[in-house]
């Protein structure tokens, strides 16, 4: 398509500002009068708020204000909520807790937050914190989900008796139990998913700014979807109407998801600023992002499947026990079903599925979506099951895999979805080949000959991706739809402005989109330029998460190009008096085929806004909207092949090679698709062998910074070996799947697979420590 439209390796044109120390995040921004924001929070898992004086602080240099939550409720400030509604199998809703931005009688989870400290600096506003005095009456606390509805615990919230806040249900239990009477073999797991902790470069930070005389908000925040932010924000949250609230979401440092949502401090900020006639911004420190960001996973989960005599499966159930912290954050009660439970076929024809799914309250930080959200967790389980049976059958991983792989297409899942195209051999193949499958005894023995142990794990993970189309997720009860907007402005010199619903925190989208309009009209990628993250400037738009920028937002921009291309051709037939079905776009000029007639891309433009010379009836100018619903999920799919090897004197492991062959359908740009595949699997080793939240039993976080909590670091990475296959997703024009979740994905249980495969045995829980894999060593 040229060398700088669809499927070329362009550089990523924003890179230029932030290797320059050029970007423009919320804490840069400063506008007159600002003033800076400090929390009071919460130092007990759980406890009754006795009472606040607040005189002290109040009385300290700088301060302008000192709020608490019995303000903030007389001012009519509405509680958080989470947007998906979801039944229990009875039919009865989820019992949805009330989370105040500032608690109000009660705290929660240790970090909850209790008082709000404005001052003039943010030092003044830190000393004017510690001097608030709070009582508490210290209760009992509860952390572990397993544990959370046992007679005796302490009750959270007065809506969720024992804790529980739905037990839903998916597939069919009669056919599955039925399934089960035919086995011959059936095998049995337990796992745990290991709850982490988000941790981007940039942590969140907030800038609350009301304007008196014009009644109007204006809230700058680190945010992955500012239109969903205002919405929720007037909606429900009451700061103010939509017409009267402006959220911007500028550069922001990193989401993986943690910046879906919206948290107490957005709404704080923003209430602050009016009750204190002041700008209000606050900025976490990295220990009160461990400490308040949504955690994810967290599963406890016991799996059972059936298999005939010949390896076939015959059947899947699933339990899994989910802890959704103190209270319920905007996605979470559709991560562990709707986006969980409905992937347990995985790549694999399996004809009956019934999994049951019990949420629960902790006293935790909330959790919600964390890259891949829920299709890790599920993956973790098929793909765990699937290693395991091979084990216990004797027989190769593969081998089992093989037999029993999808390959007629569409295929309906017992599980609501119809996945619509994939070739999983293909990635299969690939992933062998590259990782030299075939010569790993040879390698396992010279592993040995040094005293190290060595093994070799698989993982074939399919996910759903782009969260849609609207009526479909609606009927499931979510609280929006999940289309995109998009609108493509051309200029009267031919530049091309494109405003997107879609928001961009690394993926590249100043580059791919420009490089679709590239493609479309051969325009420079230096002439268009991709504008979102601005509710004043963008109408509407769902934000990014769950791989659907490239799925669902270039879709949306693909239509509105069809239609600035609809007219611009009309133009230009009127112009050089042709027929409209003989123009074609070339290199940035309009052609009339088969003659040298043709007319520059910029003079088309001008000829559009001058309007001197246009068809009968045509408006002036070129630009066009477009909004776009899709039709299906996008479902992106692969094979991982990871090999360690062991120290068993200390228990290291190393990752010495790593494969992922991915099938993403179509590429706009392989250079940035790399990357995300890069920086996703860096994820799911650091969950494997790294990072877990750990919490004592009276609900302190003991993993509360860089000390305790172990990131991945370079060393503790392989130089990754990525490759693609493309079968075109057809629910979409673009023929794109998603790419930005797959890593997370698909590397935890390829890792553990290889880890146990050394091992020789199963018992060994994430994260794969070498204090872990030492001691499993000395069991077996």
């Amino acid at each position: 398509m040229g060398i700088e439209g669809i499927g070329a390796r362009v550089a990523r044109k924003e890179d230029k500002r932030f290797i320059t120390g050029l970007g423009r995040y919320v804490d840069d921004m400063v506008v007159p009068g600002m003033k800076h924001a400090v929390f009071v929070r919460s130092p007990h898992a759980h406890a009754e708020i006795v009472s606040i004086d607040v005189s002290a602080a109040q009385a300290m240099p700088g301060v302008i204000g000192v709020l608490t939550g019995k303000e903030l409720k007389a001012d009519g400030i509405g509680n958080l909520i989470c947007g998906w509604m979801i039944h229990s199998k009875d039919g009865t809703p989820m019992k949805m807790g009330a989370w105040s931005p500032l608690a109000v009688g009660k705290v929660r989870y240790v970090g909850d937050a209790v008082v709000v400290v404005v001052a003039d600096t943010k030092g003044q506003a830190r000393d004017a914190a510690e001097a608030v005095q709070i009582e508490y009456k210290e209760l009992p606390s509860v952390t572990d989900a397993s544990k959370a509805m046992d007679a005796g615990q302490p009750q959270i919230h007065p809506e969720a008796e024992n804790n529980l806040i739905f037990d839903w249900e998916i597939g069919n239990g009669d056919e599955t139990a039925a399934a089960f009477t035919k086995a011959a073999h059936v095998v049995k797991i337990d796992l745990i998913n290991n709850r982490l902790i988000p941790n981007a470069m940039e942590p969140r930070a907030a800038l609350g700014v009301y304007d008196k005389a014009e009644d109007h908000y204006t809230c700058w925040t680190t945010s992955q979807n500012p239109h969903v932010a205002r919405l929720v924000m007037s909606a429900f949250y009451n700061i103010a109407p939509e017409n009267k609230l402006r959220v911007i979401a500028p550069d922001v440092g990193g989401g993986f998801g943690s910046k879906i949502y919206i948290y107490p401090e957005e709404i704080v900020c923003l209430w602050a600023s009016k009750k204190t006639g002041v700008p209000v911004k606050w900025a976490a420190d990295r220990t009160e992002s461990f400490l308040c960001d949504a955690h994810g996973r967290d599963h406890h989960t016991h799996a059972e499947m059936a298999f005939d005599k010949d390896h076939k499966i015959l059947g899947f159930k699933v339990g899994m026990q989910v802890n959704l912290g103190a209270y319920m954050s905007l996605f979470s009660s559709v991560t562990p079903t709707y986006l969980c439970a409905t992937l347990l076929s995985g790549q694999y024809n399996i004809p009956a599925i019934h999994a049951n799914v019990k949420a629960i309250y902790t006293n935790t930080a909330p959790v919600d979506a964390y890259r891949g959200a829920g299709r890790p967790e599920t993956t973790f389980v098929v793909e765990r099951m699937m290693e395991v049976a091979a084990r216990q059958f004797g027989m190769s991983p593969v081998e089992l895999r093989r037999k029993n792989f999808i390959r007629e297409f569409p295929h309906q899942t017992p599980v609501i979805l119809m996945y619509d195209a994939g070739d999983y051999d293909a990635s299969l193949d690939a992933a062998l080949k590259a990782s030299d499958y075939a010569g790993f005894p040879a390698r396992k023995e010279a592993a040995k000959a040094k005293g190290k142990l060595r093994g070799i794990g698989l993982s074939c993970y399919i996910e759903a991706c782009g969260i849609a189309p609207s009526a479909a997720v609606g009927s499931l009860g979510a609280g929006v739809g999940l289309w995109e907007s998009a609108e493509v402005r051309v200029n009267a010199v031919g530049t091309i402005e494109v405003l997107t619903g879609s928001h961009s925190h690394g993926q590249g989208h100043e580059t791919t989109f420009a490089q679709l309009v590239n493609s479309r009209f051969g325009v420079p990628l230096d002439s268009v330029s991709i504008v979102h993250g601005d509710t004043d400037k963008v109408q509407m738009g769902m934000g990014t998460y769950g791989s659907r920028s490239g799925a669902v937002g270039m879709s949306a921009i693909a239509k509105a190009l069809d239609k600035v291309e609809a007219k611009a051709k009309k133009i230009a037939a009127h112009l050089m008096e042709a027929d409209e079905g003989d123009i074609v776009i070339e290199n940035g000029e309009l052609k009339v085929a088969g003659t040298d007639k043709k007319v520059p891309w910029f003079q088309l433009a001008l000829a559009a806004y001058t309007a001197h010379n246009l068809p009968a009836g045509m408006e002036p100018g070129l630009k066009e909207t477009a909004f776009y619903d899709p039709s299906n999920f996008t479902f992106p799919a692969g094979c991982y092949v990871c090999e360690v090897e062991i120290d068993p004197e200390t228990g290291v492991t190393e990752i010495v090679q790593f494969v992922a062959a991915d099938d993403f359908g179509n590429i706009i740009n392989p250079m940035i698709v790399e990357g995300q595949v890069h920086g996703g699997i860096a994820q799911g080793v650091g969950q494997a062998l790294l990072e877990g939240a750990v919490y004592d039993a009276g609900g302190q976080l003991l993993t509360a910074s860089y000390m305790d909590y172990t990131m991945p670091r370079a060393s503790d990475l392989p130089s990754f070996q990525v490759s693609t296959s493309n079968t075109p997703c057809p629910s979409n024009p673009l023929g794109i799947k998603g790419c930005g979740e797959a890593g997370a994905i698909g590397s935890p249980p390829a890792v553990i697979n290889a880890i146990t495969d050394a091992l020789g045995h199963e018992d060994l829980v994430m994260p794969a420590t070498p204090l872990k894999v030492w001691n499993a060593l000395r069991k077996h």
